[in-house]
């Protein structure tokens, strides 16, 4: 059962959450992914309720929201295992499914085809309204030094040496899964 809620009476849960970790979640075909992310923005723009995320350019999250540009974003209410956190934020998933290593429950959608997470119910259903890629030489050097290191092997998964895009999803759906 999914109660509506009204999204800006939810705006500060959302993003103090948010500065501790919360889930995108994608889905490609078959295939459903979820990741931790910790920067984001919620707002408005055009006149809609947009959330606005930041994915890495090497991450898989970013290849399925190319080809599905919808999203969902799982924010946690009240206890919830911590674990879901770092292990999405720890593992690809091109290489593990996280849904399933984790026992997560996947709740049906209301208008997009990408699923809530039940054990993170505050859902937000996302449908993808304008995307950019950042443009390093607009970015602070101190920034580019503490979020983007250029001197890192690149090969090494979490070093971190690639850029964002930014996504603004119009917020189609609101609602706590119960």
């Amino acid at each position: 059962m999914k109660r509506k809620i009204d999204l800006f009476e939810y705006a500060g849960h959302i993003m103090k959450s948010l500065s501790q970790g919360i889930l995108i979640t994608t889905k490609v075909d078959e295939k459903v992914n979820t990741m931790t992310i910790a920067w984001g923005m919620l707002g408005i723009e055009w006149n809609k309720p947009i959330f606005n995320t930041f994915v890495r350019e090497r991450r898989f999250t970013k290849s399925m929201l190319d080809e599905n540009p919808e999203f969902t974003i799982n924010v946690p209410i009240g206890d919830f295992d911590k674990k879901i956190i770092g292990f999405c934020g720890t593992k690809s998933g091109r290489d593990v499914d996280k849904i399933k290593h984790l026992g997560l429950t996947l709740e049906e959608p209301e208008i997009i085809s990408v699923p809530g997470i039940k054990q993170l119910p505050l859902t937000l259903e996302c449908r993808v309204i304008y995307k950019q890629e950042q443009d390093k030489n607009v970015i602070q050097p101190k920034d580019i030094i503490n979020y983007y290191p250029q001197y890192v092997d690149d090969i090494k998964s979490g070093n971190n040496k690639d850029f964002h895009t930014s996504y603004f999803g119009e917020i189609v759906s609101a609602y706590i899964i119960e």
